[in-house]
């Protein structure tokens, strides 16, 4: 009797590793802090070679509108593209893309006076490499990660990337006073180049290859079906495109008005700013433990805290009071991050989950732009305090409204049966669903 072949036993750096961070979810952190550190920095370097240039404050409003704009435009394209070819491949192409945009836009900005037009059409480059990215990004995430461990992982890489954002706005606000925009959109494109060609390195031959669909529009009908066909999920995602909208334009719009009048200026706003991301770290930490078993329920109670910015800006509070709402509010929202993204990869089936999470940025994002344009009218119309007031309230309503979902109070975390003799849970193949090729089954 032949014996089977013993298994290769585990390299050094997997023997470093905990048994969920496996090999892809190693490199999809890696690269994600590195594209993190970068994009962080250059979008305060784009808006300083704006206003190099002799642009206002409205042309560096058109050159972020110019980003957003093709990034809302293009991702559910993105998300039909990324689950039907081969996730890495879209990410590492939308990586070049990116590089080349910042690597055009660096080049003009050392070179000479960019135009306004030109500086726009490089933005907008970004924002359709962003909008691909995106969902392919988070699909290769959930599909990368299983087992009892999924929250803990989730949380250790909103971590990551969490503390690389704090990292990359200050380093890029530090090297724009030093060296000048131009540079840190340079190092911008050299970032996106090396997470490019760390994300080339995964393995995904444990995937089966996708079922040729009919077409992309039926991609996109079978994504809005998932999606649509779970109250919690299209539920939840309606309640954040109004909660993200009017967090946007208090933030953005109020917030420094009320810094510049009340607070002492721009640094106890910048301070502020720092205590929710540091909050935010915290609260990945208390997730990388805490494993609630009614995940939806504890994540939405979460969300109630998040009027408490706006409250403390219509107040307005003292700066030590604004800054530990700051740092109260990123731990309660990333206690709600984890558990969605845990949720989700509970729920939905590995070979949509690039189009529902299309959709889940499309409702997040979709109404900034028009919110952060009308908080100016809101506060001629109504008054700051009252419109800060009236955003406090939303909040709330709306996160109640949606308590009211049985499947939000009810969807409970299932742990699976462990399986002898596989791979650690991060590195396991995920298996597609009935209606893909290959064994049915079941987060940069």
């Amino acid at each position: 009797m032949t014996l089977p072949a013993a298994p290769p036993p585990p390299s050094a750096a997997a023997r470093r590793r905990p048994s969920w961070a496996g090999r892809n979810y190693s490199l999809l952190t890696a690269s994600a802090v590195v594209t993190s550190l970068g994009s962080n920095g250059a979008l305060i370097a784009a808006s300083f070679a704006v206003l190099a240039t002799g642009g206002t404050a409205g042309d560096v409003g058109l050159v972020a509108a110019a980003r957003t704009v093709p990034l809302i435009l293009f991702l559910l394209i993105g998300g039909a593209v990324a689950d039907r070819l081969p996730r890495h491949r879209v990410m590492v192409g939308a990586n070049a893309l990116n590089c080349l945009s910042q690597g055009a836009f660096a080049v003009l900005v050392l070179t000479g006076s960019p135009q306004l037009w030109q500086m726009m059409l490089l933005a907008g480059l970004g924002g359709v490499g962003q909008a691909f990215f995106g969902p392919a990004a988070e699909g290769m995430l959930l599909s990368t990660v299983s087992g009892e461990q999924a929250g803990r992982a989730f949380a250790v890489f909103r971590m990551s990337m969490n503390g690389a954002s704090i990292g990359g706005a200050a380093l890029g606000g530090a090297m724009v006073a030093a060296v000048g925009p131009g540079w840190v959109l340079a190092v911008d494109a050299a970032a996106f180049a090396a997470a490019g060609a760390l994300r080339s390195f995964l393995d995904v031959s444990h995937i089966p290859m996708r079922v040729k669909s009919s077409g992309l529009l039926s991609d996109l009908r079978a994504g809005w079906q998932e999606f649509s066909s779970r109250p919690w999920l299209w539920g939840i995602v309606l309640q954040f495109s109004v909660i993200n909208a009017v967090i946007a334009a208090a933030e953005a719009v109020y917030g420094p008005l009320v810094a510049e009048e009340h607070l002492g200026g721009a640094a106890p706003w910048g301070l502020a700013l720092a205590g929710f991301g540091a909050g935010t770290v915290c609260g990945a930490v208390l997730m990388m433990r805490w494993k609630p078993k009614r995940l939806l329920f504890s994540g939405i109670l979460c969300v109630f805290p998040l009027s408490l910015p706006s409250v403390g800006l219509a107040i307005p509070l003292p700066a030590w009071a604004l800054i530990a709402v700051m740092f109260a509010t990123g731990i309660f929202i990333e206690v709600f991050g984890v558990s969605w993204m845990t949720a989700l990869h509970q729920e939905i089936p590995e070979d949509k989950f690039s189009r529902v999470s299309a959709y889940d940025w499309l409702g997040s994002l979709a109404m900034v732009p028009v919110a952060t344009s009308l908080a100016g009218p809101a506060e001629t119309a109504f008054g700051r305090s009252q419109s800060l007031w009236g955003s406090a309230a939303l909040i709330v309503l709306l996160t109640a409204a949606v308590l009211s979902i049985p499947d939000v109070r009810n969807l409970r975390r299932r742990t699976p049966a462990p399986v002898p003799g596989t791979e650690p849970a991060a590195d396991r193949p995920c298996r597609a669903s009935a209606d893909a090729e290959g064994p049915g089954g079941r987060l940069g």
